[in-house]
């Protein structure tokens, strides 16, 4: 189940989100303080967090700033009903927002875009453990490859192959 937290200053705001996300399949939390957003990713680990962008205190570029240094796999979205492109931009360099919404939103555009970071967070995640994976297989390969590559040297006889005209190989040089 994704975990999803919510930042908003407006209750009214948050349980509109929490309706249009309810039949998502996640756990949401739901926040009007930046700061105890903040408090709270410290200590909970959360797939998806979706701040507005113009709040009292902490706006949502510095929170999610802060949080994308606790948390680098979560996915950030900021929702504003301010269409300010300065102030979108310092969004997307800074907090390295998945997607900027702006209020009011389409119902069908928020799910579809919560959908998408989610599978996105994954396929990153997947990626990441694939190429770890890869990496580790390779270092395994190329341990493999240093023990033949000693044995072949102490004990060159072993690494020899003789083959006969048809391609078959020779096992006993006596034999031809």
């Amino acid at each position: 189940m994704n975990r999803i937290l919510l930042v908003d200053d407006e209750d009214n705001i948050l349980r509109a989100l929490r309706r249009v996300l309810s039949n998502e399949n996640c756990e949401i939390e739901t926040f009007t303080q930046p700061v105890e957003a903040l408090r709270r990713a410290q200590v909970a680990n959360f797939d998806l967090f979706i701040s507005d962008f113009r709040m009292p205190g902490l706006d949502g570029v510095q929170l999610l700033t802060a949080i994308k240094e606790l948390q680098p796999d979560a996915m950030r979205l900021i929702l504003s009903g301010y269409a300010d492109l300065d102030g979108v931009l310092v969004a997307i360099n800074q907090t390295d927002i998945y997607r900027f919404i702006c209020k009011p939103w389409q119902d069908d555009e928020l799910r579809l875009a919560v959908h998408q970071a989610l599978e996105h967070r994954r396929v990153l995640i997947e990626n990441r453990h694939l190429a770890q994976r890869l990496r580790d297989q390779q270092r395994e390969i190329d341990q493999h490859k240093c023990a033949v590559e000693q044995l072949a040297a102490s004990h060159p006889q072993l690494a020899s192959v003789y083959w006969a005209p048809d391609g078959s190989i020779i096992i006993d040089k006596g034999e031809t």
